[in-house]
């Protein structure tokens, strides 16, 4: 914890406790604070403050915040602020599990919303004031100007439209990181909107540090810990399957003249399919392949250091311990390979359209039309939130959706005659695979399309229901453009509330 990363002599005078830092919060306040993953997090400051909140309950006395960031944090910040029941609305990611439990028993309300838009409708100000922002750094300036961390996410608007700010100076940060971010300040509201003069996905079109009043930062606090990464699980067999198919689809566009073999720039969210395919690109016969995606993953640093994928644009690292070694192990190797970017640049539509990008996300469930669900377990608890996907899926050149098949040893299909909730509609939808194989949707209306998901998606053990229930839907239907049966369409979910199981015994 070194006094030395605080180049900014009137910024010295303000070092405090994390216990002094949590003070300056207050009963009712907005705080934005960063973190995207378990990356870039404050890590010292949310203890100490779920801490003040426990004893201020304990002695009868109402403290709750209104809590934003990037997305999804880490265990001392959103798990120890779920503990001690100090959240009372959240957004606009999360997947703590306690967290995640409080919210779907309505003890905290979460607006679950696209990435892009948080920054956007900050600034517009349609969630009211923002009363701290507490940003994680890897350290400050002599200018004053802030060297980012392993995430970048929201925090540039929360710097800029924050009462007050409260930093963590975290020593653990390589400071080889400066230089490896993009800091985009041409942003603005509408009328005043102009142009994002991003061309192709390694463009560099801001600064490499956030901009910050020195006036308006009330604490810091001096800290060294490091990122709470997440391990994953290994690559199992149904992963392998779904990413051969993919790979497969993507030399088959290849082939037919719709990409060329360096493909387009990939996104991908977070998880063993997402790293599968990444693997599996390794030895595929591509080459010269660039990233434009919201976070950076095992699957892509390896690629990096094959040199088969030559740049990754995102928001923030997402590693486990191991390629969270290998990152700061080789720090120099991806200076050059890798820019992060605030989210409403990562995640920008527009600039998403633009490059063409090929995007790939998991789901919980499809239904037979390719209306697809990728935050509701069966419709109505939430499992983490749509995040960046409807970003990505709306304006990709290609949009891919990935699940097994089944979940729960079989209990559950991910293939329904009606999803229970829609994040992606059938428009926005052009591929799902499961490990049963993949099912191309582009031009195809809507029967057709339910054939070719039932034929190609489901598994054996569903399919024959869901064929069942097509051929009726198509008897039966008020109409016949999408048939459905809406008496029956979610009785599925239904009997799995009921029995545990979607299967009809």
């Amino acid at each position: 914890m070194s006094i030395d990363r605080i180049a900014h002599p009137g910024l010295r005078e303000r070092i405090m406790s994390a216990d002094e830092a949590a003070a300056l919060i207050r009963p009712g306040d907005t705080v934005g604070m960063s973190g995207f993953t378990g990356a870039g997090y404050p890590k010292a400051i949310p203890p100490a403050l779920a801490a003040r909140i426990e004893a201020a309950h304990a002695a009868g006395e109402a403290f709750r915040i209104r809590l934003w960031t990037g997305a999804s944090t880490g265990p001392e910040l959103d798990g120890a602020l779920s503990r001690s029941d100090a959240i009372e609305y959240r957004l606009p990611y999360n997947s703590d599990p306690v967290g995640r439990d409080k919210i779907n028993r309505g003890e905290i309300d979460y607006l679950d919303m696209h990435l892009s838009h948080v920054a956007p409708m900050v600034w517009e100000g349609f969630f009211g004031p923002l009363d701290v922002a507490v940003i994680e750094v890897a350290g400050i300036n002599a200018d004053g100007s802030l060297i980012p961390a392993t995430s970048v996410g929201n925090n540039k608007t929360w710097l800029d439209r924050a009462d007050k700010v409260i930093l963590e100076v975290n020593g653990w940060h390589d400071l080889r990181l400066e230089g490896m971010h993009d800091i985009y300040y041409g942003t603005a509201l509408p009328p005043n909107r102009v142009p994002i003069p991003m061309l192709r996905a390694d463009d560099r079109i801001g600064q490499t540090t956030f901009r910050c009043d020195p006036d308006k930062v009330a604490g810091i606090v001096l800290t060294d810990l490091p990122d709470r990464n997440t391990p994953f699980t290994p690559i199992g067999a149904v992963s392998r399957e779904i990413a051969g198919l993919i790979v497969d689809f993507l030399g088959h566009e290849v082939r037919a003249g719709r990409l060329s073999n360096s493909l387009l720039p990939l996104q991908s969210g977070v998880g063993n399919v997402a790293n599968a395919v990444l693997e599996g690109l390794k030895t595929a016969p591509f080459e010269g392949l660039t990233a434009y995606t919201e976070v950076l993953q095992d699957g892509m640093l390896e690629l990096l250091e094959s040199g088969k994928l030559l740049s990754c644009s995102t928001t923030a690292l997402s590693l486990s311990p191991e390629g969270a070694a290998r990152f700061r192990e080789n720090l120099d190797v991806f200076r050059d390979k890798l820019i992060l970017r605030t989210t409403e640049i990562s995640n920008h539509p527009e600039v998403i359209r633009r490059l063409g990008c090929i995007s790939m996300n998991g789901m919980i469930e499809a239904d037979i039309y390719g209306n697809v669900n990728s935050s509701l377990v069966m419709g109505s608890k939430i499992m983490n939130g749509i995040g960046g996907s409807g970003d990505f899926a709306r304006n990709a050149y290609l949009s891919i959706f990935v699940s097994p098949s089944t979940a729960k040893g079989g209990r559950i299909s991910a293939i329904v005659p009606q999803a229970s909730h829609v994040d992606h509609i059938t428009q926005d939808v052009q591929v799902i695979v499961t490990e049963q194989g993949l099912a191309d949707l582009r031009g195809l209306a809507p029967r057709k399309r339910a054939e070719a998901i039932i034929a190609n998606c489901a598994h054996p053990e569903y399919r024959e229901a869901l064929r069942d229930y097509y051929d009726r839907a198509l008897a039966g239907a008020y109409g016949l453009q999408t048939p459905s049966l809406p008496g029956e369409a979610l009785s599925w979910h239904q009997r799995f509330i009921d029995t545990g199981d979607m299967r009809a015994k």
